[in-house]
């Protein structure tokens, strides 16, 4: 069960930035196990909405992942960043083949703070009801497999936050720019809402000659 909720039916930013946070975690492990990044044994079961989702047990994996989540999380709950985007690329020509886009869009929520502050909106939407939205927009990465192109050489990923202007990034960060993918298409999967925050998730992807 998740810890998003500060009180019964009463998420927050922060709550609604954890929500998000864990469905990119589970999300981003399942499209490396589904588009076959790295092999099969480096993955374990795990028990998420209702679903056997494949996590990396590779330790630089975990680590990065979790470094990148935490400070989006951060930004989140600040509402200081609307896209995070995984790049798949060919590890040894660099050519970028696959952009996974999150979009988060801030919604108005329906509990107002009394203050006036809208940073303190709140949301009374069901956890119950969020996930099963999540689950089905799993289903659907998971079902991705039958659609895209096979990617038959060596792949490498990385992850990028897109924030605001002036956001203060950390020194041990790169900043690039946009991402482009020849001869591109794009799917775009299910949405899901925690009622301050609307998420759509949109796959991208070089079609092959």
């Amino acid at each position: 069960m998740s810890t998003a909720q500060a009180s019964k039916n009463c998420i927050t930013l922060k709550g609604s930035a954890q929500i998000i946070v864990e469905y990119l975690k589970y999300g981003i492990n399942s499209i490396l196990f589904q588009r076959g990044i790295y092999p099969a044994e480096n993955f374990s079961t795990s028990q998420q909405y209702g679903l056997t989702i494949l996590m990396s047990k590779d330790e630089k994996i975990i680590t990065f992942l979790q470094n990148v989540l935490t400070q989006t999380e951060e930004w989140l709950s600040k509402n200081m960043t609307n896209k995070i985007s995984m790049v798949i690329t060919n590890a040894h020509t660099k050519e970028v083949l696959e952009c996974w886009e999150f979009k988060m869009q801030a919604e108005l929520g329906d509990g107002k703070d009394s203050s006036g502050d809208p940073m303190k909106t709140t949301s009374s939407k069901e956890l119950a009801r969020i996930q099963n939205e999540i689950r089905d927009v799993m289903r659907q990465i998971s079902a991705t497999v039958s659609y895209l192109p096979l990617l038959d050489c060596i792949c490498a990923f990385d992850v990028m936050i897109h924030t605001l202007e002036n956001t203060e990034i950390p020194k041990e960060w790169d900043e690039t720019g946009e991402v482009s993918i020849q001869n591109a298409q794009a799917v775009k999967l299910r949405s899901f809402s925690t009622g301050l925050h609307k998420v759509e998730t949109v796959v991208n992807y070089k079609m092959t000659s």
